[in-house]
C-alpha cells in the first residue's frame, strides 16, 4: 500500500529484516544504479519513477547499516 499497490504488507518490517546483514552505503549506492538502470530499460514514466525512489529512500534508514 505505501508503494501504490493496492495490497497491504503483513510481513516484517524492513529493519528487522535488514538488522545484522551488513548493507553498506557501497551496497545502496549499487543497488539504486540497478533499480535506475531497470526502470530506464522498462520505460517507465518519470512520474512513476520517481514515486518509487521517493517511497525506497524513505526506507534507507532501516537497511543501511550505519
Amino acid at each position: 500500500a505505501s508503494a501504490g499497490g493496492p495490497m497491504y504488507y503483513t510481513g516484517r518490517d524492513m529493519k528487522l529484516t535488514h538488522q545484522g546483514i551488513g548493507i553498506t552505503e557501497n551496497d545502496w549506492a549499487t543497488f539504486l544504479r540497478h533499480a535506475g538502470k531497470t526502470m530506464v530499460a522498462l520505460e517507465l514514466p518519470k512520474q512513476e519513477s520517481d514515486d518509487i525512489v521517493a517511497f525506497v529512500l524513505s526506507l534507507k534508514d532501516d537497511i543501511v547499516d550505519s
